[in-house]
């Protein structure tokens, strides 16, 4: 056997030993036929034509992807920086290698520039206490722009909204500011309750003059109780008048 014969043979078995390809149960192969998109193909066991044909694997496993940190200036003037992290897969493998060079890079951009964007158009206090609208809105900018490259946009997550240290200490003046407003408003809030329901007893004291004399005689017994050696207190003329009267007829 000549040396040539033995390298076709090898060559050959080389050849066929290539054309046959096995795919995991989450991935598949885009197979192109002289240049030309033929099927996607997988998972298992199957043939691809050395020379004539072409296989692109794609993974289709849930992707998560850090966005980098975004400088961003809200709708009120206040710069932060940014992160989050997005989850994506491949739906469709013929659409992520035919309508985009590199599907990954692509939405990786998408997502940074989108995020500027949303977050561009909502104040400060928007990103600290409702991140949960925004990471909706930001998912369904991300679904509807990715579905040409043949990518569903799972769920988009703002990690963490970083700001400068005056913002920080101007934040926490105006928390305090709110706490002290709030606290001056309940005060007032009893004081009000407090003096209507003082006038309902002024009221009613009027109404029954024996209700003052007995208010009268009560807090005297809680002067008594006290502890001081003196007690000064003033006799009102309702009470000795009888007694007046009746010494004068005497």
């Amino acid at each position: 056997m000549s040396i040539a014969l033995i390298v076709v043979i090898v060559v050959a078995v080389l050849v066929v030993f290539n054309a046959f390809k096995v795919l995991k149960e989450y991935e598949r192969g885009v197979i192109f036929t002289l240049g030309k998109y033929d099927r996607v193909k997988g998972p298992g066991f199957f043939l691809v034509w050395p020379l004539l044909q072409q296989m692109v694997k794609v993974d289709l496993r849930t992707v998560v992807m850090d966005v980098p940190p975004q400088d961003v200036i809200s709708r009120d003037n206040v710069s932060v920086k940014v992160n989050a992290v997005i989850y994506f897969r491949i739906v469709d493998p013929e659409k992520s290698i035919i309508q985009v060079a590199d599907v990954y890079e692509a939405t990786s951009q998408l997502a940074q520039t989108t995020l500027r964007s949303v977050l561009g158009q909502h104040e400060l206090d928007d990103m600290l206490a409702a991140r949960d609208k925004l990471n909706t809105d930001i998912q369904g900018i991300l679904d509807q722009h990715t579905d040409v490259w043949g990518v569903k946009v799972l769920n988009v997550e703002i990690k963490q909204v970083d700001l400068d240290e005056g913002m920080i200490r101007a934040i926490a003046k105006q928390a305090e500011a709110e706490r002290q407003r709030r606290a001056k408003v309940i005060n007032a809030e009893g004081e009000l309750q407090a003096s209507q329901k003082l006038m309902e007893a002024a009221q009613t004291l009027v109404k029954q003059p024996q209700a003052i004399q007995l208010r009268y005689l009560q807090t005297l017994v809680e002067v008594a109780g006290d502890k001081s050696s003196t007690i000064v207190f003033p006799l009102p003329m309702d009470l000795i008048e009888p007694l007046l009267k009746k010494l004068n007829k005497d």
